[in-house]
């Protein structure tokens, strides 16, 4: 079986996938067989559907579309907004990247989605596109992610990166579901967070404009902010030898790196991890650094 990656910032790291795609594809060698870029996935960072992380894609849609065109690959628009009322489904903006992406390139585009209102919306007006079941709904029991890998409408199902490890349960899934299944590999908030829903929902109050404070982590490493280092010592962490070795074996194949509010730098380091053999890591390395049009950060 292949490892199927969806990578974070379609349109927030467009620079950095501009360098990293054709090394992708022009140099094999590089990567680790078997590995694969399923979807990249973001939206602009004023995009009143976008939720889970809002404010950071600025590159035009435009040339996003261009750029996974000419690579094949599927873009996903990130609209979990878990707050959409009927009044926001006009939203030209939106409509308007839904036209872009419906029919862009020989791929299939896709739609990460929380509410079920757009959920319906978009089905309709724009049929073409498949849809992901956002990590954002925050399902953490085990039934409650049968019922939503049994769900029609989706292609996929983000789990709370908290039912990772259970394996003995996950082993247990029909094969049609285990193909459904995209775990969210790199999570760092800790896995005692009970607070993970409103958090997700005052990004969501951001993206629609509305005043609101700032929601305030009380993780205990909150104020470290990301790091990929403290993620890796989460105990729901997927390794690249937890996916070669437990994952793949046991029937699943996609799995999702998160990072669309993280800087380009950190970003790569993960697909570094994920993707690259050793050996050519420093080569990667150095051929995206001394690309002087990339600004990495």
């Amino acid at each position: 079986m292949k490892a199927y990656y969806h990578l974070p910032g379609l349109f927030e790291f467009y620079e950095l996938y501009r360098i990293f795609l054709p090394l992708f594809f022009e140099h094999r060698e590089y990567f680790l067989e078997d590995t694969y870029i399923g979807s990249i996935y973001g939206a602009p960072g004023d995009c009143l559907w976008g939720g889970g992380r809002v404010g950071y894609g600025e590159a035009r849609a435009q040339d996003v579309a261009a750029l996974m065109a000419k690579y094949d690959i599927s873009s996903r628009l990130t609209f979990s907004n878990s707050l959409i009322r009927e009044e926001h489904l006009a939203d030209s903006k939106c409509n308007s990247l839904c036209k872009i992406f419906e029919h862009n390139g020989k791929s299939a585009n896709g739609i990460v989605i929380c509410s079920d209102l757009l959920l319906q919306y978009i089905r309709k007006e724009y049929p073409d596109f498949y849809f992901v079941s956002s990590t954002t709904k925050v399902i953490t029991d085990f039934t409650g992610l049968k019922e939503e890998l049994s769900r029609e409408e989706y292609s996929y199902v983000v789990p709370d990166f908290r039912l990772n490890k259970r394996i003995d349960d996950l082993n247990s899934l029909p094969s049609p579901m285990k193909d459904k299944v995209e775990f969210l590999c790199n999570e760092c908030c800790s896995i005692s967070c009970r607070d993970r829903k409103n958090c997700y929902e005052n990004v969501s109050r951001k993206s629609l404009g509305e005043s609101c404070e700032d929601h305030t982590c009380t993780s205990p490493l909150a104020e470290r902010g990301y790091r990929f280092s403290d993620a890796m010592k989460n105990p729901s962490f997927i390794s690249r030898e937890d996916i070669a070795d437990i994952y793949i074996p046991s029937g699943f194949s996609n799995f999702k790196i998160e990072g669309r509010s993280l800087g380009s730098a950190v970003v790569l380091e993960m697909l570094i991890y994920y993707m690259v053999k050793p050996e050519y890591q420093i080569k990667v390395r150095e051929e995206i650094y001394l690309d002087s049009m990339l600004d990495l950060f």
